[in-house]
Parts: structure tokens; C-alpha cells; sequence
């Protein structure tokens, strides 16, 4: 199996283990990630007109997005403390798609990515967004969480054409939601444990 195609999270007896990261040489590194949340017309025309009743939902969930990824090494257990020397969450609302599109970029000059800064701060903006909306619209799905860009390191610029349409193992554009039930009890999980690590 090749350098690029190893698990590095194992150690040689197969257990979890630390990436050692003092040999790499620091470099700025920069990932976005990007993801969306669909939902009823009239729940987007809340968002957009700032009527929803918990507040102005796009700003606080900027915040946690930010907050997320600056605590992701809290959240998931082989990741790094980093210090972050940029994280950006923006918001497109959508009304053909009924959606709300983010992005987040997240940057550094260090010895590992923030890939996972990037994708942590994209997940819990989205599960913020559900949050502050749920009173009127339980059916909102989160979908297509996915790392769009990333530069630095050892692997370089990825993907190399610019663009994230079709960056996906197998080829094709990634598609990704839990439907149904499963869907709601993997949010309600996820939500709680986050939010209350990223806010305590």
C-alpha cells in the first residue's frame, strides 16, 4: 500500500494513535469546506427577512461555525490544537433550490491541514441553521457536507481544476444526506454533543 494511500490514525499493532507531525515543515495552509441546508420556501424567506423568532440566524450561525472550528481538536479525537490564523463562514441563500449554501475557509502557517477545521465549522453552522429554524420546519436536511479546496502541505492544491463539481472517491458529483428518521436522531446527536462542547 503506498505512503498516500495509508491509514495514518494507526500505529504499526493497529491502534489509534496521533499523527507525530515535529518533522513537517511549516507551511500556509488553507482548506474550504462547503455544505447546504434545504428547506420549506417560506422557513428561507424567515431567514432571509430576519423574522425568524430566535434571532438573526445566518449571524449566529457564522459564530458557531467559527467557534466549531477553532475547537475542532476538541471535538474529534485525533485532531491537533491548531492556531487559526483565519476562519471565514459565508452564507448564499438559494430560493431556486430552496437552500442555504455554506462555505467556510480556514487557514493557517503550521505542520498539518485544517481540513477538518474547515468541514467541522461547515457542520455545525448547518446544524445551527436547523436549530434556529426547527419550530418551523423539522424537515430541513443537511446534505453535501464536503471539502471543496485545499492547499499546502505535502499533497499540494486540491483539487487541481478549481473547482470541487466531481471531486468525489469514484468519480461524480458527492451526494450525501440521511434520510428520514436515522437523519433526525444522527442531527439531534450530533447537534448536542458539539454545540455544548463548542459553547461550554
Amino acid at each position: 500500500m503506498g505512503e498516500e494511500n495509508r491509514l495514518t490514525h494507526f500505529d504499526a499493532k493497529g491502534n489509534a494513535a496521533m499523527v507525530d507531525v515535529s518533522a513537517k515543515e511549516e507551511t500556509e495552509r488553507v482548506a474550504t469546506a462547503r455544505g447546504t441546508v434545504t428547506m420549506k420556501p417560506e422557513t428561507l424567506a424567515l431567514i432571509r427577512d430576519g423574522q425568524m423568532a430566535k434571532g438573526d440566524v445566518l449571524q449566529v450561525a457564522r459564530l458557531a461555525g467559527i467557534m466549531a472550528a477553532k475547537k475542532t481538536w476538541d471535538l474529534i479525537p485525533l485532531c491537533h490544537p491548531l492556531l487559526l490564523s483565519k476562519v471565514a463562514v459565508e452564507f448564499t441563500l438559494d430560493p431556486a433550490r430552496d437552500a442555504v449554501d455554506i462555505e467556510a475557509t480556514v487557514k493557517l502557517k503550521g505542520r498539518t491541514g485544517v481540513e477538518m477545521e474547515a468541514l467541522t465549522a461547515v457542520s455545525v453552522a448547518a446544524l445551527t441553521i436547523y436549530d434556529m429554524c426547527k419550530a418551523v420546519d423539522k424537515a430541513m436536511a443537511i446534505s453535501d457536507i464536503r471539502l471543496a479546496y485545499k492547499a499546502g502541505g505535502r499533497v499540494g492544491r486540491l483539487p487541481r481544476n478549481n473547482g470541487d463539481q466531481g471531486w468525489a472517491s469514484g468519480g461524480g458529483q458527492r451526494r450525501s444526506s440521511l434520510p428520514g428518521l436515522a437523519f433526525w436522531q444522527a442531527c439531534r446527536c450530533f447537534h448536542c454533543c458539539c454545540i455544548s462542547t463548542v459553547f461550554s
